[in-house]
């Protein structure tokens, strides 16, 4: 039996269009709420409207990247009850330490994530 996810508010912050529309598609298959912000400073104006109880992060992105958006976003009173998933392709450890030390909750290859594991991602994360 599969959870009830249409509570659920997810914002994803990734830079490449396809890729973005296609975790949108997805996550609104189970009826989660989907925000869409294609870099760190378009996502951070989004979540004081939004406010996301999960973040699909992109680390490296134009104008404001994953790192910089975590350096900004841990000020707010948002950050303590939003999880936040770093989702990239980049797995250069040095980053992924430091998105944790910034309040990333998770850390996934979006290369090797299937749509099922996506969604079961963020079901362990709430």
């Amino acid at each position: 039996m599969t959870k009830d996810l249409s509570h659920v508010n997810v914002l994803i912050v990734e830079d490449e269009t396809a890729l973005n529309q296609a975790y949108t598609t997805i996550l609104k298959s189970r009826n989660i709420k989907v925000e869409s912000s294609y870099n760190g400073l378009e996502a951070l104006e989004k979540v004081a409207d939004h406010r996301p109880d999960v973040i699909l992060l992109d680390l490296r992105m134009p104008k404001m990247n994953g790192l910089e958006f975590l350096k900004e976003f841990s000020k707010t009173k948002q950050a303590s009850q939003t999880k936040v998933i770093i989702f990239s392709n980049y797995d250069e450890q040095k980053e992924i330490d430091e998105a944790f030390s910034l309040g990333a909750n998770r850390y996934m290859l979006k290369s090797w994530t299937s749509p099922s594991e996506l969604i079961k991602l963020i079901e362990s994360s709430l």
